[in-house]
């Protein structure tokens, strides 16, 4: 496993010494193992659906960095990392979604775009709605400028394990664009460089227990899930959940990067409240 992770790390290092090259790279391996399908309906109920964008760009050194949000403490699940998005707004999205199949924007923009409008018309259109939200929550977010975005492919979505909710994950690139300005809901805006993510010392295993706030008693064991440490000037931040998943789906289907096993990790201790599975009080 080892001499396998050195060459994925080594193989990372020589493709973004073209950010061409690199988006190429990227767009032709998710472009060999693209959704099935997107199983929901447009029209339909929407509210448990999420569109996410699995955003990279160039970091200082012009290295790619996966950019994510940490989430403030007015919303639900305070201090994780996520990737910017959120749900979808069906009248507002749907406009939206007709103006990113003209010929300007992300979506027209991306090579596949021809041939998702020609054989898997309907999915093109969930595609659309998928995107418009997710760059409309990026916009809200962070600032992010959705004119600035290179669309490189969708992966496959992704069941929530805490809540009743899918993701769909959108891959973007975000050449240009350095400084983001967060809202109310955004603590901080991370960037981990990918490289970062094929040290298998940067991983580790996230114990979590929960808070008995009922009877005041100790915690409630829940499990253990894997985690990636992300150190930076005397800070950590901790990926896990379904961010992390989200990481590891795109490292192992461009890279065939995999992992330590869970069970070879060192132990991080986790522990989650009412406000982390609540919904404190919002704007």
């Amino acid at each position: 496993m080892a001499n396998v992770n050195r060459k994925m790390e080594t193989a990372l290092f020589d493709i973004p010494s073209s950010t061409t090259s690199f988006t190429r790279f990227v767009q032709d391996r998710l472009d060999r193992q693209p959704p099935k399908t997107f199983a929901f309906n447009e029209n339909g109920d929407l509210k448990k659906i999420s569109a996410v964008l699995f955003l990279l760009g160039p970091g200082t050194d012009g290295k790619p960095v996966l950019i994510l949000n940490k989430r403030s403490r007015l919303v639900r699940q305070p201090g994780d990392l996520c990737c910017p998005g959120g749900g979808v707004q069906p009248v507002l999205d749907n406009l939206l979604a007709r103006w990113l199949r003209l010929p300007a924007p992300p979506l027209s923009r991306w090579p596949k775009g021809f041939w998702w409008r020609r054989y898997r018309e309907k999915d093109w259109i969930k595609l659309a709605l998928l995107l418009a939200a997710a760059l409309r929550e990026g916009f809200e977010e962070m600032r992010l400028n959705p004119l600035g975005v290179r669309f490189l492919g969708p992966m496959a979505a992704q069941r929530l394990v805490m809540f009743r909710r899918t993701i769909y994950p959108l891959v973007g690139w975000v050449p240009r664009q350095r400084l983001f300005f967060p809202n109310w809901e955004v603590e901080k805006i991370v960037h981990i460089p990918l490289a970062s993510l094929f040290e298998s010392g940067n991983y580790a295993c996230c114990r979590i227990s929960l808070q008995d706030t009922m009877t005041g008693g100790p915690d409630i064991p829940y499990g253990d899930m894997p985690c990636f440490v992300h150190r930076k000037n005397g800070h950590k931040e901790l990926l896990w959940g379904a961010t992390y998943r989200l990481a590891q789906r795109f490292l192992n289907t461009v890279f065939g990067y995999r992992p330590p096993a869970v069970g070879s990790l060192p132990v991080v201790p986790m522990r989650l409240d009412d406000r982390y599975l609540g919904r404190p009080d919002e704007r």
